[in-house]
């Protein structure tokens, strides 16, 4: 029996999990546990179905348990700050935390998906030097997209956010970036999602059009933020999704059909993970051996 693949696990092992719901559709335990062979490392990333109402229990387990960290997605990105002892600046700046690290016994949450974000338009040749960015969205993804994208250099961010109970966060959001991040330089603008005539205006003034939200992907994979693709997309424009699964959402088969630049949310998704691995196992991930066994030429 000597070639059956056995995935070391024994009692060294350090756990490493993501909590969140819906969990199914993450490619993060696939991508973790893929670095952790290839780097051979003795770590195991689980994933756990987890929302708000049980966020507290779950976190006050896997650090009594001693776990080396955990991922935090949605719904659970901004409510987890409650629960940790410290922040970095990156997620104080974002007010959510997507990366919680053990440390001896003290939890410390970072926040790598905007710098995910970014990291991927730079691999992808887009530069944000004295750019206009337009963002759909202020929720646990959004809004560190929003703050990472003012210390990159952008010079101006117009924010479109649905008129309901959370516009409240996206009002937080601009307010926070126009007064506490001044030293940027960087104009933030706000709007109502339901003013289509604002966001064919701030479209076409872009140079970006972001969506932040999980409108587009699985079970609303058949969702888009804009309506009337052919009246807001252009041909020089860069749209980006954080979606990736589908790893072509409805925005971004309008904006192939626009002829606009299409970035679906792989890549952001690989390098917030690989800073997240990092800060997890002071590893660096194989980023490009990843790349390639877990997407191929889908990124």
């Amino acid at each position: 029996m000597s070639n059956v693949h056995e995935k070391n696990i024994d009692g060294k092992t350090k756990l490493v999990g993501l909590l969140a719901t819906p969990i199914g559709h993450s490619l993060s335990p696939r991508m973790h546990n893929l670095a952790y062979t290839l780097t051979e490392l003795n770590y195991a990333y689980l994933a756990f179905e987890v929302g708000n109402d049980e966020l507290e229990a779950t976190v006050k387990g896997l650090k009594a348990a001693g776990a080396a960290g955990f991922n935090v997605s949605m719904p659970n990105k901004m409510k987890v700050l409650e629960y940790l002892d410290e922040l970095d600046d990156s997620a104080k700046y974002a007010r959510a935390s997507n990366t919680v690290v053990n440390r001896d016994g003290k939890l410390i949450g970072y926040n790598t998906d905007g710098q995910g974000y970014v990291k991927n338009l730079l691999e992808h040749g887009v530069t944000l030097e004295g750019k206009k960015v337009t963002l759909v969205g202020s929720g646990g993804a959004a809004t560190p997209i929003a703050i990472q994208l003012v210390q990159s250099g952008i010079k101006e961010i117009s924010i479109f956010a649905r008129n309901d109970a959370f516009f409240v966060q996206a009002e937080e959001n601009v307010d926070y970036i126009n007064k506490e991040m001044k030293q940027f330089g960087v104009k933030a603008n706000l709007f109502p999602l339901e003013d289509k005539e604002a966001f064919r205006r701030e479209v076409a003034e872009s140079a970006i059009l972001a969506n932040g939200t999980s409108l587009g992907m699985k079970p609303l994979d058949h969702l888009s933020i804009i309506d009337d693709a052919l009246d807001v997309l252009r041909k020089d424009l860069v749209v980006t999704d954080v979606v990736y699964n589908p790893q072509k959402s409805k925005l971004l088969a309008q904006a192939e059909e626009a002829g606009a630049t299409a970035i679906n949310g792989l890549g952001m998704m690989l390098w917030q993970g690989a800073l997240g691995f990092k800060l997890f196992t002071g590893v660096d991930m194989p980023v490009e051996q990843v790349k390639e066994i877990l997407f191929g030429d889908n990124q």
